[in-house]
């Protein structure tokens, strides 16, 4: 039995919450990619040559140690370098990676990996005992590695190896989205000897060649990797802070690959020959937090009034420069669980304006706190405003420190802007929606809603499971506190010659930043 499969309703990195320091993508909404997404393949992968992809750094500061990962450029120079023992699918749903796959018992808490004959780069083989040394550097109380609060459900005490390709995890309570774990941002698997990443050795795709810590990572083809060699010979990550600076390296053919363009960007250079653009459609949750344990917006009336006055569609197109889709006041659009079968909510300034008469809230003034910490935030800001005069409010917005933002908002204030970072909707609940949280934004903290998760956590049947978090998101998409109106685009770009790069894979994701998979034409 694969039990890879068990939790997945289907098949489709971290994940960063809105209060990380790495505001990543999110959503798994479909939508029509651009033309220069579909550029032919040519033919066959062509093997060898040399791909410069330019990212944003930081700084000289930088280190290799996979669990440190703060930035893309962090994460995708792990991703070429070491394995996880799972990755997120385009959906968000947990693959088998290293795992070759994983089994629980009927309690759900414990569950059985089964590694796949994999080996590190110096040729000594991944076992057991490397996972279990990678789980508990990570979970180390003294460290701050992001995946340690993913791991938090595991008894990484009692957990064993069984044998050498195989891994007990004892939990600490049934969770049926155990897997999730696997795949958990920074969660890659190193020798259990490691004690420096001067020189890294890891299972992934690619060999370490030189590192200039906040300039350059040289890497190589590993031709041993257990999933296929790279078609490149080499892959160099350059660093090019401002956006500019990558657009113009692309431009001069200083680099073959640029991450992460703006709209405006995009739209400038799309279509002309010079760079292709890839859209990864729907990839960034944007909206506002209101904090449902404060007033206005303890009354789930003004709460319902403030879902009713948002024009999603003229937030997307002026925020986003339309390069976006609409959201629904759900987090996960598309994704494995996402209760697709809700109704669209639009505007309606006349049934907004009776609730908050309803709430005695008439004449309502509030503070939306925003800053320049992600793209869209204070354009949204003042587009939000003038929607709200309509419905009566006064909106005054407040521009704080884009580099203190996301601590600054967590706690204080009553509205806000805020973008999510890429994890599953059940992450999502667990991490921002249970009473005991820590990056819970909006204060939504409900017993019921808490035993409904742990309810799901305990459930083995998948569709049984699927049908607990859609009254949970029915729930939130009533009187939950984050007003979603739209998932960005994520925009990266080429030189005309690069095949392979996915147009289907949000930031994070297995197939993002897969440069084993890209070749030069």
């Amino acid at each position: 039995m694969n039990d890879a499969r068990l939790p997945l309703a289907r098949r489709g990195f971290l994940a960063a919450t809105g209060a990380g320091a790495l505001a990543l993508t999110a959503a798994c909404a479909p939508g029509a990619t651009t033309p220069d997404a579909k550029r032919p393949a040519d033919g066959a992968p062509k093997p060898g040559g040399r791909l410069r992809a330019a990212f944003a750094g930081g700084g000289a500061a930088e280190t290799l140690d996979p669990h440190a990962a703060n930035l893309f450029v962090d994460a995708a120079r792990a991703k070429a370098l070491f394995d996880k023992l799972a990755d997120f699918g385009d959906d968000l749903a947990a693959v088998p990676r290293l795992a070759e796959r994983w089994e629980p018992d009927e309690s759900l808490g414990t569950w059985r990996v089964t590694l796949r004959e994999a080996a590190f780069h110096d040729g000594r083989p991944v076992t057991a005992e490397d996972v279990l040394h990678s789980y508990r550097r990570i979970a180390d109380p003294k460290a701050a590695f992001r995946a340690k609060a993913s791991l938090e459900p595991v008894d990484l005490d009692a957990s064993r190896a069984i044998d050498a390709r195989t891994v007990e995890f004892r939990l600490k309570r049934p969770y049926a989205e155990f897997p999730n774990v696997l795949a958990a941002f920074g969660a890659y698997i190193v020798p259990e000897d490691t004690t420096s990443f001067e020189r890294p050795v890891g299972s992934g795709p690619f060999r370490f060649v030189s590192f200039t810590p906040g300039s350059s990572l040289v890497v190589r083809r590993n031709d041993t990797y257990w999933d296929g060699a790279p078609h490149l010979d080499t892959l160099e990550f350059v660093i090019a802070a401002e956006e500019s600076a990558r657009v113009n390296a692309l431009l001069g053919g200083q680099a073959e690959y640029a991450h992460e363009l703006n709209p405006a960007t995009a739209r400038t250079h799309e279509g002309r020959g010079r760079i292709d653009v890839v859209r990864l459609p729907g990839s960034a949750m944007q909206g506002f937090v209101m904090k449902t344990d404060r007033p206005p917006f303890d009354d789930p009336r003004v709460r319902r009034a403030f879902l009713l006055i948002a024009d999603r569609r003229e937030l997307v197109d002026g925020a986003l420069s339309g390069a976006g889709t609409v959201g629904n006041d759900l987090f996960g659009k598309g994704c494995q669980y996402y209760p697709a079968d809700l109704p669209q909510r639009t505007q309606d300034l006349d049934r907004a304006r009776a609730l908050l008469k309803e709430a005695g809230a008439e004449g309502l003034k509030v503070t939306l706190d925003t800053a320049p910490a992600a793209t869209g935030f204070v354009e949204a800001a003042g587009i939000f405003k003038e929607q709200a005069a309509k419905a009566g409010v006064t909106v005054d917005i407040k521009v704080g420190d884009k580099d203190t933002y996301w601590k600054d908002i967590l706690n204080a204030g009553t509205f806000a802007s805020y973008r999510s970072g890429a994890m599953p909707i059940e992450s999502h609940i667990s991490q921002r929606l249970l009473t005991g949280s820590t990056t819970n934004a909006t204060k939504w903290q409900h017993k019921d809603f808490d035993d409904l998760y742990q309810q799901a956590q305990s459930t083995r049947d998948t569709d049984r499971r699927t049908a607990l978090y859609a009254r949970m998101q029915r729930r939130l998409h009533d009187e939950g506190g984050f007003l979603i109106w739209g998932f960005a685009d994520w925009i990266v770009a080429t030189a005309p010659k690069v095949r392979g790069v996915s147009a289907k894979a949000p930031a994070n994701t297995l197939d993002w930043a897969r440069f084993d998979r890209v070749w030069l034409a």
